[in-house]
């Protein structure tokens, strides 16, 4: 039992870390490339590592579950990856992106309860709104919410949306489904209209005439790669081993990575923010048990 916990509690850092150091490749991406532009080269690679696992793994999905492994890869991978990348694009101030990202435990209860009848545990959401807090008290440390761009905020709201609900959908309707078959066909699949917007967007000739937007390019390569490609097979892993609430927990996670990076660049680091990640982690710790 001990084991367990151990094993999806490495699963939550790993994901957290990969998740947290995202929003660096995406601002690399941005300098030479726009939102529709990563976001599409974030699914297409993605899907281009996975393909030649997808051939195979295709055939040993129940035929009537295929349409809803691929709707998990849109609700999950392919609308967001634009959704974000859009509003990074367009400066979206960090804390507030922080704190709407991380509605999405809140969304999980929500559509669960709404949608699925779902019973949840009072400990549950207690633990959700305490880690919700300390967000929210981290976030007005780190210099207060900025208001400006709500349009493109609440792209990231949207987005977090749609992450609650691909959480419940695998939860209750995948939850047999061995989670690397599913995220490698679902991104596999999501690759093809991918690569189409790439086309529409001209990406292809400015890959071979742009030598500048090389390292835009190869970020958003690598953040579809690690970003999509092995953290959404991971993220499967982490809802079929410890449930869709805990996963979505991850989102919790992201600050600290954060702060991480900071005390990496030479950042202040205060005891306001230290005492935040230790509720942050409390309340992920009270949902997990």
């Amino acid at each position: 039992m001990k084991k367990d916990a151990l094993v999806n509690w490495v699963l939550f850092a790993v994901l957290a870390f990969i998740w947290g150091s995202s929003f660096i490749l995406m601002k690399v991406g941005k300098e030479h490339l726009n939102g529709y532009q990563i976001g599409g080269m974030r699914i297409f690679s993605a899907g281009l590592v996975f393909l030649p696992f997808a051939v195979f793994h295709i055939t040993k999905l129940p035929r009537q579950k295929i349409p809803l492994v691929v709707l998990s890869g849109l609700l999950g991978n392919f609308f967001p990856a634009f959704l974000f990348a859009i509003a990074i694009e367009h400066q979206i101030d960090s804390s507030l992106a922080g704190i709407l990202n991380s509605l999405t435990p809140l969304f999980v209860i929500v559509i669960a309860i709404l949608f699925f009848k779902v019973r949840m545990q009072r400990s549950k959401i207690i633990g959700v709104l305490i880690g919700f807090a300390g967000l929210l008290v981290l976030s007005l440390s780190k210099g207060g919410i900025s208001t400006d761009n709500l349009w493109y905020a609440s792209l990231i709201l949207l987005a977090t949306f749609l992450y609650g609900l691909n959480v419940n959908l695998v939860s209750f309707y995948l939850k047999g489904i061995n989670p690397v078959h599913m995220a490698t066909v679902s991104l596999a699949c999501i690759s093809i209209p991918a690569a189409l917007i790439l086309w529409q967007q001209d990406l292809f000739s400015i890959a071979l005439y742009d030598r500048a937007a090389g390292w835009s390019i190869a970020a958003a390569s690598l953040l579809g790669i690690v970003g999509s490609a092995i953290a959404t097979a991971l993220f499967y892993v982490l809802i079929k081993r410890a449930g869709g609430l805990f996963a979505s927990m991850v989102t919790y996670g992201i600050p600290v990575v954060a702060i991480f990076w900071g005390f990496l660049a030479h950042e202040n680091i205060t005891l306001v923010q230290l005492g935040c990640l230790g509720i942050i982690l409390s309340g992920v710790y009270l949902t997990n048990k």
